[in-house]
Order: structure tokens, then sequence, then C-alpha cells
């Protein structure tokens, strides 16, 4: 991707023209979060609640459902893993099982003593478990 910048005096506002060859589902990722639309939708009961991407600590499936944890509690989702995967930004939000997506920005510790596997503890005291399949995937997200 090639990003140019144009710095004018005069203007008023920050204008952003993206120009793309097809409308693909990263050209809509990447509107929707230069717009400041990256808050995503979380219910808990008939409640809907806003959350944003730097407040999430990951998104997990459960109960045929997912759910998105936050340090003030957990919430349900309409969006499946998939979705959520293209709409979080793919820097700090990565994948480590079929059921479970992380923020890397909220990992504290990480424990590579297990055999196969890492163990990561979010920073409100959650453990989560990379799956063997995404190993080596963590590993080099996180330069390790």
């Amino acid at each position: 991707m090639e990003v140019k910048l144009n710095i004018v005096p005069d203007c008023g506002e920050v204008s952003v023209t993206i120009t793309a060859p097809a409308l693909t589902d990263e050209v809509k990722a990447l509107a929707a979060r230069l717009s400041g639309g990256s808050a995503l939708t979380g219910w808990q009961g008939e409640r809907a609640y806003p959350i944003q991407e730097e407040d999430l600590l990951r998104c997990f499936a459960q109960d045929k459902g997912v759910k998105a944890q936050t340090a003030q509690g957990v919430y349900d989702l309409r969006e499946r893993l998939y979705e959520l995967e293209s709409k979080l930004d793919r820097h700090t939000f990565v994948r480590i099982s079929h059921s479970e997506i992380v923020n890397l920005k909220k990992v504290t510790a990480l424990d590579l003593s297990l055999t196969g596997t890492i163990r990561m503890t979010l920073s409100d005291g959650t453990a989560c478990y990379v799956s063997r399949r995404y190993v080596k995937k963590i590993k080099e997200a996180l330069g390790l």
C-alpha cells in the first residue's frame, strides 16, 4: 500500500481520499477505521453498549455465540469471529485459536514453558492458550 501525505496550511479540516482498484473488505475496513467507526456494539440482555477497540481484551466463542471481554465485563456480540478478525486492527488483534482473538496490547505475560503451546496472561489476569496451529504465527507477530 502506498501512502501519500499532502500538507496544506490553509486547509480547515483533515480530509482523506482512498484510491483503490476495487471496493474490497480491506478498503471498507480502512475507511471505517479512518472515519472513527471502529466501535463494536456489545449486548448484555436487551441493552447495547459501545465497545472501543482499545478497551477490548479478547473476543471468544462460547455457547454458540461470540463474546467480547473488557475490563468492565463480558458482552455478547452479533458478529462472528471471522468478521471481527477482518474488522479489528490486524496489527493489534491476533487470532490465537479457532475460537479466540486477543488484543496484543493487553498481554502482560507469556509462558513459553508449556510444550507446543503458549500461555498468555492478559491485563485483568485472564489466561489464554495459543493452540499449536497458531504458535508459529504468534511467535512471528511478537518477534520471538
